[in-house]
């Protein structure tokens, strides 16, 4: 049965599968997608009753939210849209709906991966100013020492992005292992890091996001949330999204 339910396309497009919202705006910015044989225009309200393509492919209407953990094996690029990427997502991740990473690692990196086809669900984990946490295990090249465990912790000084990590949970592992736990997601941070302390980064494996453990998971494996897991995951980020919203209120 038809959903009559309007909605932003923005969203409807999210809900669909197709991709983010912030990727929903770029294609209707450029002309990329028709309603009704007309061109998209940001903003406009659809329902599944009306026709709606992107470049030329029908989109099919809003989908049964699925979230997914997977684990992303080291040189699995995320992005489609990297050209001189030799394996994406879409070459080893196989499932009948079309899914989208909440929060990506870098082709290097492997570990936990949330997919899913709810965009609300994707801005809410990838919103910085909802302090999600995301938890690592990195090797590094050399010996772990107290001041740079500290200087990690403490938050350190990117140059080349010309900003100060936020403070974060640091705990040492082993000699050259260390855990990590994060609230924010900028490019290669922890490598950035690392770099900025005087360390090269061997390997990072996330193993947790918010509440989803990678668990026993291997490299390739999916496992479909569900029940109690599920549930806690959207109301973590439900109570974010309040607590961001009354503080944006406040200033």
């Amino acid at each position: 049965m038809a959903n009559t339910e309007k909605v932003r396309l923005n969203k409807y497009l999210s809900e669909s599968g197709v991709c983010s919202r912030r990727e929903a705006d770029r294609l209707i910015a450029e002309g990329r997608v028709t309603v009704n044989q007309k061109p998209a225009q940001p903003g406009m309200k659809v329902s599944d009753l009306d026709t709606i393509l992107v470049g030329e492919t029908p989109v099919k209407g809003r989908e049964k939210k699925v979230v997914l953990a997977y684990y992303k094996p080291a040189g699995v690029t995320c992005t489609q849209r990297d050209r001189h990427a030799q394996v994406t997502l879409k070459d080893v991740l196989d499932y009948p709906v079309r899914v989208t990473y909440a929060g990506r690692l870098d082709r290097d990196s492997e570990g936990l991966l949330l997919m899913t086809n709810d965009g609300d669900l994707i801005n809410g984990l990838m919103r910085a100013a909802n302090y999600h946490e995301k938890e690592y295990l990195v090797r590094v090249n050399k010996p772990l020492s107290a001041e740079f465990l500290k200087k990690m912790s403490d938050g350190v000084f990117l140059k080349d992005l010309e900003v100060t990590t936020r403070p974060c949970t640091v705990k040492e592992e082993g000699r050259f292992l260390f855990r990590i736990v994060l609230t924010q997601g900028l490019n290669r941070q922890i490598r950035r890091m690392c770099r900025a302390c005087g360390y090269d980064v061997v390997s990072i494996k996330r193993v947790r996001v918010a509440n989803i453990l990678l668990g026993r998971l291997n490299p390739g494996d999916v496992r479909v949330l569900s029940g109690e897991e599920k549930r806690e995951l959207y109301e973590r980020v439900a109570r974010r999204e309040t607590w961001t919203k009354k503080k944006e209120c406040r200033n």
